[in-house]
């Protein structure tokens, strides 16, 4: 398996800690499933990490960018945001119905102190981060 180079941002420290301990614990979980997946793929040989309208922010090439936030309009809650042109939440949503909670075609939402399924995360995850290579495929190349 080829190592993976992260491209980091150097305001992602800051970023990071800008945000409450607890929201922090569940964005930085987040984040290390999104770096797992990459290190898992052999494809991807690089990933960026970046700020995107201020939101940490995930690209590979040939992938479609993924971002996690938190916002204080809506404080119990967390979320993994995807392009809402791309045909991924659609997927998501077809592929594994009411495992998630969605944001119309452009977000998965968790709660504070809900247990992530982090085994059909990561194939979202999975799918955003090869998204150019799949999304001519019927459902992303996934089953239902």
């Amino acid at each position: 398996m080829p190592s993976l180079t992260i491209k980091q941002d150097p305001r992602m420290e800051a970023k990071f800690q800008s945000y409450a301990e607890d929201i922090r614990a569940n964005l930085l979980h987040l984040r290390s499933l999104i770096m797992e997946v990459a290190r898992e793929e052999d494809s991807i040989t690089s990933i960026e990490e970046t700020l995107k309208w201020g939101e940490p922010s995930y690209l590979a090439k040939k992938g479609s960018t993924i971002r996690i936030d938190w916002k204080a309009k809506t404080p119990d809650q967390y979320a993994i945001y995807f392009k809402c042109t791309s045909k991924l939440v659609e997927t998501f949503r077809e592929v594994y119905g009411d495992i998630f909670q969605y944001e119309n075609n452009r977000a998965i939402l968790f709660k504070l102190g809900q247990k992530v399924p982090e085994k059909e995360l990561k194939d979202c995850i999975h799918m955003a981060l090869r998204y150019h290579g799949l999304k001519h495929l019927p459902r992303l190349g996934r089953e239902k």
